[in-house]
């Protein structure tokens, strides 16, 4: 089954050359079945491009999904057109009174700023405590996933003295998981961050269990079952040229940017890098909507009392 989002978002012909299986809404309207109900919470600078890789993560699998995108409310996007968020972003306040089976919170470029410091935060806190009555999962991304975990355990995020940039090897610590369900045992993950979180923080804390780590840059994925979460620190749902994108934008800027690591061939940046992520990418992704979807509520409005299918 595809996955429903308006056929004039931008993202709907990228997936369909690609070859996901997308749907309008008036196609969607005459198929009779629930879709899961997945928010996007998108925080990053360039809107589309996100929407776009999440959109192909959870497109891949065969339920169909319609994906709402979401932004904070008074926060105003800065490199996205005001009549892109206009037509196709509902503010956090407009929403909140639904229910979904499944919401994602994006990374934002403010991991150098204290929490409490980020303007959007008071209501952040709101979006984190909603989520606890109003989604079934949630999965945090990069700092969407350090705010969760520093919201509702406390563990604190560190500031790093060069920054974790490029493609560094992750080992599966859970392979029984549902999660990691496919995955081989060590894999690559792109990372790019001047944060931290560390894992004596989190094993102070028996409610988390870590699923994935690198020796080099530390915990990756990390699941929260009393609160139906996953962590993420990195980004498996980057495109290839993701981080490229990101150095060429700090070469531009005059920025004393180190090659990301493993990336380019050669860790040369002419050469055009090789994605070595992507099926795990939709591994992963797929996994969450597969157990999502095994366990939520034929009822949107019961979601948290379990599977009545």
């Amino acid at each position: 089954m595809p996955i429903r989002i308006p056929a004039n978002l931008p993202a709907y012909d990228i997936l369909r050359s690609e070859g996901v299986n997308v749907m309008d809404e008036a196609t969607a309207n005459r198929q009779e079945v629930r879709p899961l109900q997945i928010g996007l919470l998108n925080l990053m600078p360039k809107k589309e491009q996100t929407e776009t890789q999440f959109a192909r993560l959870i497109g891949a699998s065969p339920i169909q999904i319609e994906l709402t995108l979401i932004r904070m409310t008074e926060h105003k996007a800065k490199n996205t057109s005001a009549e892109h968020m206009g037509s196709f972003y509902q503010s956090f306040q407009d929403i909140k009174h639904r229910n979904f089976d499944g919401l994602i919170i994006t990374g934002a470029p403010i991991e150098h700023l204290p929490y409490e410091e980020v303007s959007y935060w008071d209501e952040m806190l709101e979006v984190m405590d909603w989520t606890q009555t109003n989604v079934l999962s949630t999965f945090g991304v990069c700092w969407g996933g350090m705010a969760l975990i520093y919201h509702h355990h406390n563990v604190p995020k560190h500031i790093i003295p060069e920054k974790h940039f490029g493609c560094f090897r992750h080992k599966n610590l859970a392979p029984a998981s549902p999660y990691l369900r496919g995955f081989s045992d060590d894999f690559t993950v792109p990372v790019s961050r001047w944060t931290e979180v560390r894992e004596k923080d989190i094993a102070a804390d028996g409610g988390l269990d870590i699923l994935m780590h690198s020796d080099e840059v530390g915990p990756c994925l990390i699941e929260d079952k009393e609160r139906r979460s996953l962590y993420i620190f990195n980004h498996l749902e980057y495109d290839s040229d993701t981080l490229a994108q990101e150095y060429q934008r700090d070469i531009n800027k005059g920025k004393d940017i180190e090659v990301p690591q493993d990336y380019f061939p050669d860790d040369d940046p002419v050469k055009p890098p090789e994605n070595r992520w992507r099926s795990h990418a939709h591994l992963l992704y797929g996994n969450w909507i597969n157990e999502i979807y095994q366990t939520t509520n034929i009822d949107i409005n019961n979601i948290l009392e379990g599977d009545s299918k």
